[in-house]
């Protein structure tokens, strides 16, 4: 675990390293707001914790708030992360998430080397918000605006069919993506994005672990420790590769 921490700004975005230690892992970390937006300055807080209990340097991404250029930015970051060398995993939070899960799709899909591990966090996994915990949880969550939720999804998926896998992972093949740990409280409106995708994900054969905190104040306290403890768990043993590829 590292003491201390260091925040420069890179090609891609802003990184944080751990001081006094030689790091050979790295996270790349894709933020999300309530609003579909934000900068990777929204990512800072959790980046220094990640960078602290892990030991690992993490990548908190530039990228584009419209798709596909989104996802073209965050497959650019990847690039970057996996040039350095050692371990890579990938981690995002509400957009990020469904970033961090269309970039595992794509990676799949060409064939590519997979990230060791993916961590989504609150992900929004299905641009077709149809979610039932949409509507029931809308007064429990004071972290979403529900309402506004379509306005803003609409702006970012632009003319993309909203089944496309790439933006709504939720609608694509999830066969061999790497291990991938899902946090979401009870109360949020993106509560059944995380449960449809954890349940599709292991029907399909992929390692899950699914985290369901009882509210927003739990998952807040609790979810970096257990990210941390799910990233160290895999990327110590460098690239996955499922199994027959």
């Amino acid at each position: 675990m590292a003491s201390e921490v260091r925040v420069e700004e890179g090609p891609f975005g802003l990184e944080v390293r751990p001081v006094g230690t030689a790091v050979e892992q790295t996270v790349l970390y894709l933020h999300g707001d309530p609003r579909l937006a934000g900068t990777p300055q929204d990512a800072l807080p959790t980046a220094r914790e990640l960078a602290r209990t892990t030991g690992y340097a993490v990548l908190c991404a530039r990228y584009r708030p419209r798709f596909p250029q989104a996802l073209e930015d965050v497959y650019a970051a990847w690039e970057h992360c996996r040039a350095r060398g050692g371990a890579v995993a990938v981690a995002g939070k509400r957009l990020g998430g469904a970033l961090a899960a269309g970039l595992l799709l794509r990676l799949r899909d060409e064939g590519a080397t997979q990230p060791t591990c993916a961590v989504l966090a609150s992900p929004l996994l299905d641009f077709t918000l149809d979610a039932p915990s949409l509507l029931l949880n809308a007064a429990a969550d004071r972290t979403v605006d529900a309402e506004s939720l379509p306005v803003r999804a609409a702006a970012y998926a632009g003319s993309a069919a909203r089944t496309n896998p790439l933006l709504s992972p939720l609608h694509g093949n999830l066969h061999g993506l790497p291990p991938i740990q899902l946090h979401a409280a009870g109360t949020e409106v993106l509560l059944d994005d995380a449960l449809s995708f954890a349940t599709r994900a292991a029907h399909s054969g992929v390692a899950v672990d699914l985290r369901i905190y009882e509210d927003a104040s739990a998952l807040g306290t609790r979810q970096v420790g257990t990210m941390a403890e799910f990233l160290r768990l895999w990327c110590w043993s460098g690239s996955y590769s499922p199994s027959g590829l």
